[in-house]
């Protein structure tokens, strides 16, 4: 209420003052000559002072108040020829114009690119954030968007989970602590906070944000250690139509022991995209197949072993996945400022899911038996808003989100979800205090989840309630010094009797100490409530099971960063280099642990379980940097690369947070007593560094592309798996062994994985492309019993109608 109240004074009062004064009025459109489109955020200043003027809105418009005169006013915005206009008012004039800017070299958009909800250039922005544009996305022939994710410096994507500067651990993606939002609405299951990257249109990315540090303050709930943000491309005044068809296949492993198949591992798929403006109503289609042979096989059991749980052939290890999308918006022609539409999506996808492999040598892409299963999954999702633009820089934006997954899985693992978001959010720049911006809002959010694994609760059916409200403000100081305060407040409900109410805060500021050159510090707090799976999920994956834990706690974190981006050109080659130090604390961390733990099943010695695991510590560095440069009249290099340094450590390490068991000899589960590598206390399944770096050399038709990916060594992990392997193997066939400590001792060094491409365009239409990914044929692992993929061969065709 406080905050709303304060949105309300904000947006009266100036209103008044201003109805008061008789003014003449310059306004218009500021448009990219070049394709049509309106330029958000173009600059429009006084020449005598640059603190008279403004910035052009959502759709590239303007408005200002002025006394009657003559006045030249300089057009400008980042790429683009810098323009100049003279005119001259008279007493309540309103005098409306349109200007065209041309690009100075479209090429220099890899590095200049307007970003958040604020619409700030990057480097004026008081937090740490990398981009990635969809240049990357198609060159790759990413078929799902996590694929490209893995190569923003400071995120790492592991087994489908988002870590950002070590934030977490590995947990099957449960629970994720960076928020993923598209469109600026959540992308996660209602039930596990797991995202759903196969149902994101990677052929209509406009762009992605990625935060680094604890956001939760405008990206919501999850966003504890940072946040993804993926928008997704409008249509502009030039149509676009584009088919992507791709086929390509797996290799041999190099250890020829290793190859389960002897039939033809293919990969193949289409894409469309249809993107254009009918008159008032722009119109996005897009739809997407996939066929994927996979490269992990059925589990094959020992001789003495039954399986019965995940009896499966390796043709039921292939996946499809079939999606299809619309974007549909409407501009009103009576009422200037106003759109509004819905955005939909739908997917079919099978697939397995694989937890552990068979064993560390010839199994080492097979699965474990009963630690895998196959899913049948239906999502979609349903995204009505309406967005209205009124004078004096003001938007009210009214949006929401239908999220339903219907998943059924083998092992009485099916769940059904449906998540529904609503949110209402005001913006607006005002005039009596220069270049002040206000962002406030109010959301909710609503689980319904059913599944049988979640019969711990007392019930298979589950759900959650979330409400927030949130605001923050931006204030730009004589053009050098840009500001940023921001609160919200959380409260949780799960099944009518667990109960959170939490209020965070966030605080920044950016200098520009000369040009080019941006000094900022920031600090952000983010709260994660526990979702329902990490309370409530009983169930047994083969030899081992996944445990519940109701008395789970919330976890909150603080971040806090310093750095420093610094713009440069040499040449013809344009650039920033970004480097930042911070600390991140986490308070009841949660870690998805294994264990010998209390259990009534008879079916299971061990296994996974959510835990609070006490207070840590994470110190680090990030080092990034994104260029290009033009070479001649059609050539040139794209670079972007990042070196990440995290030194995450437990504060707590002797602190008892479980006990196993054995009624008889019960043994106090500490960090200390369970990890194989104690001495350091540093937290387990992370990396201390990491480096990534794509590099793309271009010519008028031909282009050649290199990534590459280093992991360093995995310090510790957990001592019960060295444990687990012991009983497994003791079993005189009983159980499948579990092998996995032989591998992580011998292999334990570090990894490095690189990728090629190489493409052709002809006819101005055409591009053909030949895609390998791992083409050193690596057979690696960077979570414990996880086999990473293997070489793959691509060729994509892609026609631009």
């Amino acid at each position: 209420m406080i905050i709303a109240g304060i949105s309300l004074v904000f947006c009266i009062f100036p209103e008044t003052a201003l109805k008061a004064q008789q003014k003449a009025i310059f306004k218009g459109v500021i448009i990219n000559a070049e394709n049509g489109s309106p330029l958000v955020g173009a600059n429009i200043k006084l020449r005598k002072d640059f603190s008279t003027g403004t910035i052009s809105d959502h759709e590239g418009r303007f408005s200002i108040r002025l006394n009657p005169g003559v006045y030249t006013f300089i057009l400008s915005f980042i790429g683009m020829e810098t323009d100049s206009v003279t005119i001259s008012l008279q007493d309540g004039e309103i005098l409306e114009k349109q200007f065209l800017l041309f690009p100075v070299w479209k090429e220099l958009d890899e590095v200049e690119v307007r970003v958040g909800k604020f619409d700030k250039r990057i480097e004026d922005i008081t937090v740490s954030m990398e981009v990635l544009k969809p240049r990357l996305i198609e060159s790759k022939n990413a078929r799902s968007i996590e694929s490209v994710l893995d190569y923003a410096p400071g995120l790492n994507i592991l087994d489908n989970e988002p870590q950002i500067r070590g934030g977490s651990g590995f947990t099957f993606g449960v629970g994720s602590k960076v928020a993923i939002l598209i469109d600026d609405m959540p992308m996660i299951s209602g039930d596990a906070g797991r995202p759903f990257w196969d149902l994101i249109p990677v052929e209509n990315i406009e762009h992605v944000e990625v935060i680094k540090g604890a956001s939760s303050v405008l990206s919501g709930t999850s966003a504890l250690s940072g946040a993804i943000h993926i928008m997704t491309a409008s249509p502009n005044s030039k149509p676009v139509t584009k088919l992507t068809a791709y086929t390509g296949f797996y290799t041999s492993p190099r250890e020829k022991s290793m190859q389960w198949w002897d039939d033809y591992p293919y990969i193949t798929g289409a894409s469309l995209l249809h993107s254009k403006q009918y008159g008032s109503v722009d119109i996005v289609l897009g739809a997407n197949v996939d066929f994927d042979h996979g490269y992990q096989g059925a589990p094959a059991p020992g001789p003495l072993v039954n399986d019965t749980i995940s009896d499966f052939t390796d043709r039921q290890m292939r996946s499809e996945k079939y999606r299809f999308n619309f974007n549909i918006r409407k501009h009103s022609k009576k009422h200037q400022g106003l759109n509004f539409g819905i955005n939909g999506n739908i997917m079919s996808h099978s697939t397995p899911m694989t937890l552990a492999w068979l064993d560390d040598t010839s199994g080492f892409y097979r699965a474990y038996p009963g630690a895998v299963y196959l899913q049948d999954q239906l999502i979609f999702y349903l995204d009505p808003y309406v967005n209205i633009y009124t004078g004096e820089g003001m938007k009210h934006s009214v949006k929401a989100r239908i999220l339903h997954n219907n998943s059924n899985m083998t092992n009485n693992q099916s769940v059904k979800n449906t998540l529904i978001f609503s949110d209402y959010q005001f913006k607006r720049t005002y005039d009596f205090i220069k270049d002040f911006e206000l962002i406030g809002g109010v959301s909710w959010t609503q689980s319904y989840v059913n599944a049988d694994m979640y019969k711990a609760s007392g019930s298979s059916y589950n759900r959650q309630f979330n409400i927030s409200a949130y605001a923050q403000v931006e204030n730009k100081f004589k053009g050098i010094i840009n500001t940023s305060v921001g609160v919200r407040g959380e409260y949780f409900q799960l099944n009518d009797s667990i109960t959170a109410l939490k209020p965070i805060i966030r605080a920044g500021i950016n200098f520009k100490l000369y040009p080019g050159t941006f000094l900022r510090l920031s600090y952000g707090q983010g709260y994660r409530f526990p979702t329902i799976t990490e309370r409530f999920i009983r169930t047994s994956a083969g030899s081992f099971a996944v445990f519940d834990n109701p008395g789970l706690k919330p976890e909150n974190s603080w971040n806090t960063e310093i750095g420093l981006k610094q713009l440069f050109r040499f040449k013809n080659y344009f650039g920033h280099i970004d480097i930042a130090g911070f600390i991140q604390e986490y308070h009841n961390t949660i870690e998805y642990l294994f264990g010998f733990w209390d259990s009534t099943y008879s079916f299971a010695y061990a296994g996974f379980k959510f835990l609070n695991t006490g207070h840590t510590r994470i110190i680090g560095l990030d080092i990034s940097h994104t260029g290009s440069s033009k070479l001649g009249h059609k050539s040139g290099i794209r670079m972007m690369a990042g070196y990440s340094y995290i030194m995450p450590r437990t504060l707590e390490p002797d602190l008892v947070f479980a006990r196993d068991y054995n009624p008889f000899q019960r043994t106090d589960y500490s960090f200390s007593s369970t990890s194989v590598n104690p001495e350091r206390n540093i937290l387990k399944y992370r990396f201390l560094h990491t480096f990534k770096a794509d590099i793309e050399f271009f010519t008028r038709h031909l282009s050649m592309g290199y990534s590459i990916k280093y992991f360093s060594k995995t310090e510790n992990l957990d001592k019960a798996i060295a444990d687990f392997e012991r009983v497994t193997l003791s079993t005189g066939g009983t159980l499948q062994p579990i092998l996995y400590m032989d591998y992580y001792n011998e292999h334990n060094k570090g990894n490095i994985v690189m990728d090629g491409r190489i493409s052709y365009e002809f006819a101005k239409k055409h591009k053909v492309s030949l895609i390998c990914n791992n083409f050193l044929n690596r057979s690696y692992s960077l979570r414990p019993l996880k086999a990473e993929e293997i070489r793959s061969l691509m060729l994509q065709y892609v026609l631009n109608i």
